[in-house]
């Protein structure tokens, strides 16, 4: 399933979400469009390499800790890109709506933060460099989910030669796609399929535990002194 659109309109415009796509656009250009070693050696220096964060191999570069971070602004290619900043524009602008945009930044990086650590504490001593948002946007799919499960989701369903566009609850969309990353994981644990699934559930894991320390907390209803009923403001 492909989303599309989101039935789920928000109060004020995504600044942060916009920002975020643009800096993961601009970065990624900037890393596909730099010589051949040039981009090898950017990979090698900010990519996450689990080996290299637990100590097992050491790299010239950034400081392993910072790549858990750098890592969330590089990508494979167009379409690794392409499908990130749709999930982030979909999902992102009503969590940011509803958590404040500054809050949302540190949101989305403490979210892909721990998506990289979860990655390599299920593959401690591998070298294979891993790149990518989606740690920190499965956070972000793991809170809407939480916040808006009866919000639709429009996605393109593709069965065999037949496609068509089917909406979801938010919270049965988002628990699919859950079930179909955890599967993989398992089903791949130990051979290596060039996607970091267990990233992938320990992200949206992630988002949904941390939505708790993040969210703004809203104005308790008071009693109106006069007749009694509720205020709501």
């Amino acid at each position: 399933m492909i989303p599309i659109r989101d039935e789920n309109p928000t109060r004020s415009r995504a600044w942060m979400t916009l920002l975020l796509i643009l800096v993961n656009v601009g970065i990624s250009l900037l890393q596909w469009l730099l010589p051949g070693s040039e981009s090898e050696r950017l990979l090698l220096t900010a990519a996450l390499i689990p080996a290299r964060l637990t100590g097992l191999l050491e790299v010239p570069g950034l400081p392993a800790p910072l790549t858990l971070l750098s890592s969330q602004f590089l990508h494979g290619g167009f379409l690794h890109l392409a499908g990130n900043m749709l999930f982030l524009w979909i999902f992102g602008n009503n969590v940011e709506d509803e958590l404040g945009s500054l809050r949302f930044l540190v949101f989305y990086l403490a979210c892909g933060t721990a998506a990289g650590l979860v990655h390599t504490m299920t593959g401690p001593g591998s070298g294979v460099p891993t790149v990518g948002a989606s740690g920190a946007i499965s956070g972000v799919l793991g809170a809407y989910a939480f916040l808006f499960p009866r919000a639709r989701i429009h996605s393109l369903l593709f069965l065999f030669f037949y496609v068509t566009v089917i909406p979801l609850p938010a919270l049965v969309w988002v628990a699919i796609w859950f079930a179909i990353q955890l599967i993989n994981g398992l089903a791949t644990q130990g051979v290596g399929s060039g996607v970091a699934w267990f990233a992938h559930v320990g992200g949206l894991v992630a988002g949904i535990v941390l939505l708790v320390l993040f969210r703004r907390r809203r104005p308790r209803p008071r009693a109106h002194p006069f007749s009694g009923t509720w205020n709501r403001w």
